[in-house]
């Protein structure tokens, strides 16, 4: 089918969004056809039909999950694209189970929009059959464009059951992707079972997979049922994958392949089945060529693959991280919550956090244990979370300026100017006034201004 000959239907109650794709539309040379509201759109199907149609998910007469499954349910077969302003992974998950073609999370480039309505004409109808979205998954947050690839990939997923390897540093939250991942199978139901390789000697780690029968080795006094076992129907996940030895490599294989297993000492071959979810912040490839991970489990492992990216690869969704953690570690300690001060919130945002989320939520505990008040200011940061000690505070404080331009740039935030200049004169009209015991003539004088001015200033600013 040509660009000229497309029919491209575009429902979104926002007039921006509207005005937007369909100027882009036509300019590409295709025949697009706006609607405010879903019913309208309806209506507009009793006689005629798009190729594509690109609607919003939350609009005031019907959502456009609601709209979706009308659509299944009255057997209209084109693609559908999914764009929102609300980017979290219900939003992916329930999208694709809906059976939309892509989902687009706002505000997305309207040349990779363009270009998605035409890989959609081009596939056809490519959607899966609508299902009732999955509930009860940890929550995932973020808006940044590295997380909604994974948000993608686990909606895409979501009627799956085959193999996956997660990847990313430590700390990235891996086990929460297995995790949503489980929760939006057709598994949903059966066990979730978690366990990280690394942390059991490798001599017991065989016994802990399959389990072992009475007396199979000294201090085996009675059956043990192991982790295959106890997943039976559901999903395993094997957390840092990339550590386990050559030997049991070997024997996880012969699962994989056959499906079934013996316990440690046992006679009786025990069949299984289990969904593997593995994870590893090694790079499995290079350890393969290293001879160190086996080639044939890789790519039996490596059926799927999800990269998680690390925290300072998505500065953005940091503000959204500190607020959820500190809350949750408000509700641990029974204790309020703490808010951050702007300055607080912008360093932590600029600080790299190597030991990225994992190393975010014990700050947010310490910082509610350790920071006086209600609110937590930048002074409060210790320094091994990009905190600064007072004398570096005093020296440095061009370095922190341009950690948090970076960090908002980073964040697609513009008008920066606007934001700084107002903030320093505040500071400097602040800590002056209290140098100077109130004086404004004195303060003037040190600020390098009229009195007048200062005063004209402070009443701009708010600090009369």
């Amino acid at each position: 089918m040509s660009t000229e000959s497309l029919h491209v239907w575009v429902v979104d109650d926002d007039e921006s969004v509207r005005w937007v794709l369909t100027r882009a539309l036509e300019q590409a040379g295709m025949t697009p056809r706006a609607f405010e509201r879903a019913d309208a759109l309806l209506a507009a199907l009793a006689d005629d039909s798009p190729d594509v149609l690109v609607t919003d998910i939350r609009m005031p007469d019907m959502s456009g999950l609601a709209l979706m499954e009308r659509l299944q349910r009255e057997r209209h077969r084109f693609p559908v694209i999914v764009v929102t302003a609300y980017s979290d992974l219900d939003s992916a998950v329930s999208a694709y189970r809906g059976g939309a073609f892509e989902y687009l999370p706002k505000p997305f480039d309207i040349d990779e929009a363009v270009e998605l309505v035409q890989r959609a004409a081009a596939a056809g109808n490519g959607g899966a059959d609508s299902g009732e979205p999955a509930t009860g998954y940890p929550s995932i947050i973020g808006r940044a464009p590295a997380m909604q690839d994974v948000f993608r990939a686990i909606g895409r997923l979501a009627n799956a059951t085959m193999t996956v390897l997660i990847t990313g540093e430590s700390g990235t939250g891996k086990e929460l992707v297995a995790r949503a991942l489980h929760d939006n199978s057709p598994r949903a139901a059966a066990p979730f079972i978690a366990l990280n390789t690394s942390a059991i000697p490798s001599e017991l780690l065989e016994s802990e997979l399959f389990g072992h029968e009475k007396g199979a080795f000294t201090g085996a006094d009675s059956r043990r049922i192991g982790r295959f076992e106890q997943a039976d129907g559901g999903t395993l996940f094997l957390d840092e994958i990339g550590d386990m030895s050559p030997a049991l490599q070997t024997r996880l294989l012969r699962v994989l392949a056959e499906r079934e297993f013996y316990r440690v000492g046992g006679q009786t071959a025990i069949k299984v089945d289990v969904r593997v979810i593995a994870a590893t912040h090694r790079d499995l490839a290079r350890a393969v060529a290293d001879g160190l991970f086996r080639e044939d489990l890789f790519h039996r492992l490596n059926v799927m693959r999800i990269e998680v990216p690390p925290l300072r690869a998505r500065r953005q969704d940091i503000p959204a991280l500190l607020r959820h953690y500190l809350a949750r570690a408000a509700d641990e300690l029974s204790c309020a919550p703490k808010r951050l001060s702007l300055e607080a919130e912008r360093a932590l945002s600029a600080f790299d956090w190597p030991g990225n989320v994992r190393e975010l939520v014990n700050a947010c505990r310490r910082l509610t244990v350790l920071a006086p008040g209600s609110e937590i200011r930048a002074e409060d940061i210790p320094a091994e979370f990009g905190g600064q000690d007072e004398d570096t505070r005093a020296t440095d404080w061009t370095e922190g300026l341009a950690a948090w331009a970076e960090a908002a740039l980073g964040a697609g935030q513009t008008g920066l100017l606007n934001d700084a200049l107002p903030a320093l004169e505040r500071t400097l009209i602040r800590v002056t006034l209290q140098q100077v015991r109130g004086r404004r003539q004195d303060a003037a004088r040190l600020l390098g201004w009229g009195r007048n001015t200062l005063t004209r200033k402070m009443r701009e600013l708010g600090l009369d």
